[in-house]
C-alpha cells in the first residue's frame, strides 16, 4: 500500500492538478482508493455513468471505443479524469492489458472534498482556463491564412 506521500508524489504528475498545492493534493491523496485489476478486466464501459477518475500506480490500461483504441494509460497515467467533472457518459470502455494496480477517486468524495477545500476548485478551474486558451489559440492560428 502506498503512503500519503507516495500517493501526493502520484497526484503532482495529473495535469489536472498541475495548479493544486501540495497541501492540498493530501487532501485528495487522502480520499484515494489502491486498486488491483487483473489483465482483461473491464474498469468501466462506455456509456457508463462516470463515477472515478483513476491514475495508474503500475500496469497498462487500454481505453477503447469497441476494437478502436483510443489510448493506452501507462504508469503514472491518469485515465477517466472528465469523471470528476462532467455527468456526461464515459467516451471509452477502459479495459486492463496486464495486471495494473491504479488509485481510485471517487466523484462523491472528491465532492465532499471540495466543499471544504476551495483552493483545489480553484487550481483545477486555473489549469481547465489554461488549456481552453491553448486550444483557443491553435484553433485560431490554424484559420489564419497561409498557416498549414
Amino acid at each position: 500500500m502506498l503512503t500519503i506521500i507516495e500517493k501526493v508524489l502520484l497526484l503532482q504528475q495529473v495535469d489536472i492538478f498541475e495548479n493544486t498545492s501540495t497541501e492540498d493534493l493530501s487532501h485528495i491523496a487522502a480520499i484515494t482508493e489502491q486498486v488491483n485489476y487483473t489483465a482483461g478486466k473491464n474498469i468501466y464501459q462506455e456509456g457508463d455513468i462516470p463515477d472515478a477518475m483513476y491514475i495508474v500506480i503500475n500496469g497498462e490500461i487500454r481505453l477503447h471505443q469497441q476494437e478502436k483504441q483510443v489510448l493506452v494509460a501507462g504508469d503514472r497515467s491518469a485515465f477517466g479524469t472528465w469523471a470528476l467533472l462532467d455527468d456526461e457518459p464515459r467516451v471509452a470502455t477502459a479495459t486492463t492489458i496486464i495486471n495494473s494496480e491504479c488509485l481510485r477517486i471517487d466523484r462523491e468524495d472528491f465532492y465532499d472534498l471540495l466543499t471544504d477545500h476551495t483552493n483545489i476548485t480553484q487550481g483545477i478551474l486555473k489549469t481547465l482556463s489554461k488549456r481552453l486558451r491553448n486550444l483557443y489559440t491553435r484553433v485560431t492560428s490554424d484559420m489564419v491564412p497561409g498557416n498549414p
